[in-house]
């Protein structure tokens, strides 16, 4: 892990300053069924695409808006996969401001109906993985949603 990602995901523990961040993550699939990973340029590690849901936007449409805005797809959701909010792995430290957040991310699955896919300025790479080949240098927050999406595991609340 690079010095940005060390200090971004240091083990750290919630306090009177830490702000909640709800979020989405999706695992989109393609017609192969391959997932789509991006590799992040805020810490160079593997990641879903997704984002902060924003003030009066729904979850669903949040996942629509962060895939089409990092990816450049449009998606249809399927399913809902899980709820993570174990504090031991969510909360994060931002380089950019400083800013302490304790994540909470709704994970969905999703098909790509159409768009062709293009990077944005919060990726450095975005790559369809067989899901027997995902690499190993996951974000820290992700790699509990990866694994479980790797497992078959649906319905999750941590």
């Amino acid at each position: 892990m690079n010095l940005v990602a060390e200090k971004m995901f240091l083990k750290r523990a919630a306090d009177v300053n830490t702000r909640i961040g709800l979020g989405v993550g999706v695992f989109v699939r393609n017609e192969k069924g391959q997932v789509l990973l991006e590799k992040r340029s805020d810490c160079g590690l593997w990641g879903l695409p997704g984002g902060r849901v924003e003030s009066g936007e729904s979850i669903r449409d949040a996942a629509v808006r962060e895939v089409a805005e990092e990816t450049g797809l449009s998606i249809k959701i399927l399913r809902l996969m899980g709820v993570y909010s174990e504090p031991a792995d969510r909360i994060l430290t931002y380089p950019d401001n400083g800013d302490v957040v304790h994540k909470i991310d709704v994970i969905v699955e999703a098909s790509v109906i159409s768009g062709e896919l293009r990077g944005s300025l919060e990726s450095d790479d975005l790559q369809f993985f067989d899901l027997a080949n995902i690499p190993n240098d996951i974000c820290p927050p992700a790699v509990k949603p990866v694994q479980d999406y790797v497992n078959g595991k649906v319905g999750i609340i941590s």
